[in-house]
């Protein structure tokens, strides 16, 4: 890691007689933490299609870890020490499995965790909420990243854990000090941490229960930020969208997941880039711009970190007509545009069209066709495969080499699993390339290519995510849905 937090024996800031001691007696109507399993937030497991749907949407992919969809930040200094990055299995409650088979480094390519083991293991984690543990976070320490529950199946073999956070540290983060909350049973312990970069904060593991990173540094304090969009969903011809401003922090993002969830109202998350271009400044006020002009409210905010809040603030905008518009979140202070974009009905039509196909099968039954329309079908078939794929109208290419070398050198190293389980690759094809080709990246790429090739016209950016959305890393799904924009 690029930049040095004290050593432990140092004496440089060590822990307080006060630190030592639990913070907070309780929290409120909360039982011990090590008497809940990784999914206490959650429900057993019992969760419908839909409820799994949007635990898809908890890990978002845009905090500062390094491995997903954010570019990186022109004042942080690059990390250039590399990890081997691992995709989790996830399951129901939310959580997270990655079986990690040797002594190294590990990091997870959905939340950013780095993991530091002696030999194989089994890691079970899952994203905790900050707002639920508020009682225990005191002045003048700050949340500084997402709140994670660990469990190991041989706890010894974890030897550290990184967290990534959501500050911007500048030049050398001078003034900065990291240490991390460790909630054992109903208080918890502010402990040291031993290192720190533009990204991460590096805890050496005493015992694993929820852990999550704290800051105290001198104002201004700098976040990453994003924004997250939402609409609702009825039967009005008006538009109405909920516009959530946060600090790129994972645990923020689920808690206005589960707010939205909650609500009385149907949203869909609009998927749009949410990474701020321009730092989030605590204290500073900015303004929601709409092009054409809508409704919105309010017209100001005051920025802060709602991490700790239950309750999350958001914008709503409300537009009369459903037209194409254009938003944009401008920084009062020196007008500068902070995060902007735009908004086609295509961003949300495709939801309504699936959900009522869905409607239509569950209560019809298909006829069968007469001879003559099948060969009609089929003629039009094999023209659209001379042709491109046409969707609503719209051609859509197929994936270029450049393309397919892109995405192939994003894939860790269980892109043979994902390769048989999601492209319907045989083995036999993937050793037979192997054994052409010495170079990884490039038998990740004859193997997306030989999935191309067998597609044909539909070797799409869109029919690839569709079949790897299920297993493939965060920013690899990103990637594609950049090319499927464009095409």
């Amino acid at each position: 890691m690029s930049r040095r937090g004290p050593e432990p024996d140092s004496g440089a800031e060590s822990l307080s007689s006060d630190e030592k001691e639990l913070v907070a007696s309780s929290v409120e109507g909360e039982g011990s933490a090590e008497e809940h399993p990784a999914d206490a937030e959650e429900s057993d497991g019992r969760r419908s299609d839909e409820e799994q749907e949007e635990e898809k949407e908890l890990l978002p992919g845009c905090n500062e870890a390094g491995v997903n969809c954010l570019p990186p930040c022109e004042h942080c200094r690059n990390e250039n020490d590399q990890k081997e990055l691992v995709t989790p299995r996830r399951f129901a409650g939310g959580q997270h499995v990655v079986q990690l088979d040797a002594e190294g480094t590990y990091q997870c390519s959905l939340t950013g965790l780095i993991f530091e083991v002696t030999g194989a293991v089994k890691i079970t984690y899952s994203l905790l909420s900050w707002s639920k543990y508020a009682s225990l976070v005191e002045k003048p320490w700050m949340v500084g990243g997402p709140l994670f529950d660990v469990r190991c199946d041989s706890a010894p073999a974890l030897t550290s854990i990184q967290f990534p956070h959501s500050f911007c540290l500048g030049g050398d983060g001078a003034g900065m000090a990291f240490k991390v909350l460790h909630i054992k049973g109903q208080g918890a312990a502010i402990e040291p941490s031993v290192d720190y970069s533009a990204s991460h904060v590096k805890w050496l593991v005493s015992s694993l229960s929820p852990v999550g990173p704290l800051l105290q540094g001198p104002e201004p304090l700098h976040y990453h930020g994003a924004v997250i969009l939402y609409k609702v969903v009825d039967e009005h011809p008006s538009l109405s969208f909920r516009v959530y401003v946060a600090t790129n922090n994972d645990s923020f993002i689920k808690d206005i997941s589960r707010a939205v969830k909650h609500s009385n109202k149907k949203f869909i998350k609009i998927d749009k880039p949410p990474v701020c271009q321009k730092l989030l400044q605590k204290g500073k006020r900015y303004r929601l711009v709409c092009e054409p002009e809508a409704e919105i409210t309010p017209e100001e905010i005051e920025f802060v970190d709602g991490s700790l809040l239950k309750l999350k603030s958001y914008i709503e905008v409300y537009l009369e007509k459903p037209d194409d518009f254009t938003l944009s979140l401008v920084e009062l202070e020196s007008d500068a545009t902070v995060w902007k974009a735009k908004l086609r009905e295509s961003d949300w039509i495709h939801y309504d069209q699936n959900k009522n196909k869905q409607k239509t099968s569950t209560v019809s039954v298909k006829k069968r066709k007469p001879t003559s329309s099948i060969l009609e079908e089929d003629v039009l078939c094999s023209k659209k495969q001379k042709t491109g794929n046409t969707a609503d109208g719209i051609e859509t290419k197929s994936l270029t080499d450049q393309q397919l070398m892109v995405v192939a050198k994003l894939f860790g190293r269980q892109w043979r699993e994902i390769a048989i389980e999601c492209l319907q690759m045989e083995m036999k094809d993937i050793e037979q390339i192997q054994a052409m080709e010495e170079e990884v990246n490039m038998q990740k790429f004859r193997v997306l290519s030989k999935w191309r090739d067998r597609e044909q016209s539909k070797g799409t950016a869109a029919a690839l995510h569709n079949s790897l959305q299920q297993k493939a890393p965060y920013e690899i799904l990103q990637v594609l849905k950049g090319f499927s924009a464009r095409s």
